[in-house]
């Protein structure tokens, strides 16, 4: 596979929504609950700082995705905040933290100071272990704050990595 890391393009839509709504299915990691049709999701990627996809450029097909923001407004303005979704098919290839690092790197050409996470699912390790290799700090643990699909409650643990 030779995946390149870049910025999406509208003919990306589709295929961010299918990756988008695959982990919102999942339930234990987004926090919402409702899924991307074509016009919300041009509207919602649209909305966006700055969106990134994993592209495997011999076969062209989308293999994850993510999306930046500033966190906050006003004085906190400085903060932002970013999302992962990485296709099923390609989990366990390293996608996420090519992603990842092309994200910290955006922040900073965005003129963002501090990447935070707010809501990092307690029992998501995979991406815990990745966001604590490349540095990022956890701020604590925030009791029963996700809602898991079978509709118990997980901790979450907010992160945070200065730019």
């Amino acid at each position: 596979m030779n995946v390149i890391i870049r910025e999406y393009r509208e003919g990306d839509l589709p295929r961010m929504n299918e990756i988008w709504n695959e982990v919102v299915l999942d339930g234990i990691a987004f926090p919402q609950t409702e899924c991307l049709d074509l016009q919300s999701g041009e509207e919602f990627f649209g909305s966006q700082t700055y969106c990134g996809v994993a592209e495997d450029i011999d076969s062209g097909k989308l293999l994850g995705l993510y999306i930046l923001h500033p966190n906050n407004v006003g004085r906190c303005g400085h903060i932002c905040n970013a999302s992962y979704a990485v296709s099923g098919e390609a989990r366990g290839q390293k996608i996420g933290e090519r992603l990842v690092r092309d994200c910290l790197e955006q922040g900073k050409q965005h003129g963002f100071r501090i990447l935070q996470f707010n809501a990092v699912v307690k029992t998501n390790t995979a991406a815990r272990r990745l966001y604590e290799k490349l540095g990022f700090v956890p701020l604590g643990v925030i009791p029963q704050g996700f809602l898991m699909k079978d509709g118990h409650y997980e901790d979450i643990c907010p992160y945070y990595h200065m730019l």
